[in-house]
């Protein structure tokens, strides 16, 4: 009886001890509840205020390029023969500007024109992957367009206008189909191609080729323009998109840039004020076209990140928005002096849309 009336004792100890450690814990809590600042859900953040100037202080600098445009356009013949004269008679285009079997020989020293202390004497092989002849020595035409690839182009309209040109010229591989027809045309007679594409798009052509050669047919059979003597690393990669168009017989004709005429012609736009490390591909080639040209006109030639009229957002290409390196080249510098021959009538610079019927 003792031992049962012990063992209640001690159950009841127990449960009075297990009762009284949760009551001191629940106390605890309530006091140490009270000491902390209740939880809050954290603070919303303001969309930014839209600035009023959608460019963010460009309209000063558009609203003085479109003052100097703006002016009724019209050929000044005096001074369109006076800069082509300079032109010509620094850089000698019509039989330089390209590389051909006449121009350069076996045996001839090339020096790279972006790396002047690298030089490349012409081999057999290499003699062979040049033009025989100029593909357009002493050939001059009435109206050429040269084609930028800025983001002005966009829903232009501008294809046909592009088109009616009697030589086109385009940079740079850009994409002609896929709806982009209406806005760029599709008319090429000469094409461009950085190295860098090759290398990027195509792995430097070390694999599969035929990506590439199928990629040229939009441009038809066109003259493709390499600058193969550049740089060193540029030949190796220019030369195996030559091998690539004869393997698969594609109608393209691969040409390459003589590099002397490329160190000429950086040094015709530095005597005009222009400092670069490097000539963009657009300058270069309407360089070309004021050279074999009677009349040219520039498309996609706007270095700015919105559009002329309205400043509406623009993409850097009409293709895409990637970036250009501008530690090369002086883009609003190389504008600046485009424009400039555009108000002095020597070519004919289009911003914005084409209407229909305009020429």
């Amino acid at each position: 009886m003792r031992a049962q009336f012990l063992k209640s004792l001690f159950s009841l100890v127990i449960t009075v001890f297990f009762l009284g450690s949760l009551l001191t814990t629940l106390l605890w809590y309530m006091v140490d509840n009270n000491n902390v600042e209740p939880q809050r859900p954290p603070p919303q953040k303001k969309s930014a205020p839209q600035p009023t100037d959608p460019c963010k202080g460009c309209r000063e600098v558009i609203d003085k390029v479109i003052e100097r445009y703006s002016q009724t356009w019209k050929k000044q013949e005096d001074n369109y023969q006076k800069f082509r004269s300079q032109l010509s008679s620094r850089c000698h285009g019509l039989e330089k500007a390209i590389i051909t079997q006449a121009n350069t020989p076996v045996g001839t020293k090339i020096v790279y024109d972006g790396e002047k202390r690298r030089s490349l004497q012409v081999t057999q092989e290499i003699f062979s992957t040049f033009a025989k002849d100029h593909p357009f020595s002493n050939k001059t035409w009435d109206t050429c367009a040269v084609v930028g690839n800025g983001g002005i182009l966009t829903n232009s309209s501008c294809g046909k206008m592009i088109d009616s040109a009697q030589f086109v010229i385009r940079c740079n591989l850009p994409p002609l189909e896929n709806g982009f027809e209406k806005h760029v045309g599709i008319k090429t007679d000469l094409v461009t191609a950085n190295p860098s594409i090759l290398l990027e798009k195509y792995g430097a052509l070390m694999g599969r080729r035929r990506p590439f050669v199928e990629s040229l047919r939009s441009y038809g059979n066109s003259l493709l323009l390499l600058p193969a003597f550049s740089y060193g690393h540029n030949t190796p990669v220019c030369l195996r998109a030559v091998y690539s168009i004869e393997d698969f017989e594609s109608p393209t004709r691969p040409i390459f840039f003589n590099p002397s005429y490329l160190q000429s012609l950086a040094l015709f736009w530095r005597s005009q004020g222009l400092r670069a490390v490097r000539l963009s591909t657009g300058i270069i080639m309407a360089s070309m076209a004021l050279e074999h040209c009677a009349n040219v006109h520039l498309y996609g030639f706007w270095p700015f990140s919105n559009h002329p009229h309205g400043l509406h957002a623009l993409t850097n290409h009409y293709y895409d928005d990637r970036q250009t390196k501008k530690k090369f080249h002086a883009m609003p510098a190389e504008f600046d002096l485009l424009l400039r021959l555009h108000s002095q009538g020597v070519l004919r610079l289009h911003l914005g849309d084409c209407p229909s019927g305009e020429r």
